[in-house]
């Protein structure tokens, strides 16, 4: 909210922003959405909706109480209790269609947090019962730049900051989202702990040489 509004006091105080300001042209789906889920987050009402998985060739059809909304990477994500299994999950407002606000009132639960639930996360993917695990880093002092000006994670401590190496420490779950963020660094970076990540990276640098 305060990066919107510091570029919503930039763009009042400049008469015509057209060739000064270059927004991203890419936008996600799903966020005409946004105020009527708001709505039901703030009224604690029921919502139903169609859910599709980019998996499976079926939709479903769900009945959910919305707990918050959650961004990662400019795609916007719903977290809530899914009457199917009574599980708490996030779905992706791109794949979220047909919303209809209900009546039907809900009790939020006393012991949730969302800043608790996610607190070990990379991304919107949570632990599946896994304990988190402490992950050490090592990036190139070029890449190492960009890391510390923004953190992987809110966990991230720096061990070593010098000429050859910044190497980092943070704390959270090993998930598909952290994965394919590791890999997306490339050469720029190595795994030091733990070695289950360094198995999976070795197994996916393996997989993808063998395509070419």
């Amino acid at each position: 909210m305060v990066e919107a509004l510091d570029m919503f006091n930039a763009m009042k105080v400049t008469e015509n922003i057209s060739g000064i300001i270059y927004f991203e042209k890419r936008r996600p789906q799903g966020t005409e959405n946004m105020n009527g889920l708001l709505h039901a987050i703030q009224n604690r009402v029921q919502i139903e909706f169609t859910y599709s998985k980019h998996w499976e060739n079926e939709s479903t059809h769900r009945i959910a109480e919305s707990y918050a909304l959650k961004e990662f990477k400019n795609r916007w994500y719903l977290v809530a209790l899914d009457h199917k299994d009574r599980k708490i999950k996030t779905f992706a407002l791109d794949r979220l269609t047909d919303p209809e606000i209900s009546k039907r009132k809900f009790q939020y639960p006393q012991k949730f947090d969302v800043n608790s639930y996610f607190k070990h996360c990379f991304g919107i993917i949570t632990s599946d019962g896994k304990e988190p695990q402490e992950i050490v880093l090592s990036f190139d002092p070029f890449q190492g730049k960009y890391i510390k000006s923004m953190p992987l994670h809110e966990s991230q401590e720096i061990l070593v900051d010098n000429e050859h190496e910044i190497r980092i420490k943070i704390k959270i779950y090993l998930t598909h989202d952290f994965l394919m963020e590791i890999l997306s660094q490339g050469e720029n970076v190595k795994v030091i702990e733990p070695t289950e990540l360094i198995e999976q990276l070795k197994s996916n640098y393996t997989n993808a040489l063998n395509q070419y």
